[in-house]
């Protein structure tokens, strides 16, 4: 279960902000509980598919399964790059979860 992805929809981007504070704040205690590990980070992807109001989507890394799952996100595939934002860590994130990927 190391390699499995956690994603959750948070609504529309009027109303994201609140549930992405509260990934934020969570995020910053998990990361320095377990000794803030590259490969942990939350990424945001916006997707409109045609709507008015894109929708908000995380995606939590494999090592951000305690946070994923006190967000009650659920298990996913791997996410493209291309579609994504780091959302919280460093720029370090990056080469550790997609070492093929070129930014």
């Amino acid at each position: 279960m190391m390699n499995v992805w956690f994603t959750k929809d948070l609504g529309d981007g009027l109303t994201a902000s609140e549930p992405l504070d509260r990934i934020e704040d969570l995020f910053r205690i998990e990361h320095i509980r377990a000794g803030r590990p590259r490969e942990m980070a939350v990424f945001i992807s916006h997707q409109s598919e045609g709507r008015l109001h894109c929708k908000v989507f995380a995606y939590f890394s494999p090592a951000s399964a305690a946070l994923a799952k006190a967000m009650d996100a659920v298990p996913c595939g791997r996410p493209s790059p291309d579609v994504l934002r780091l959302f919280a860590d460093a720029e370090e994130a990056w080469p550790a979860l997609f070492p093929k990927y070129d930014r």
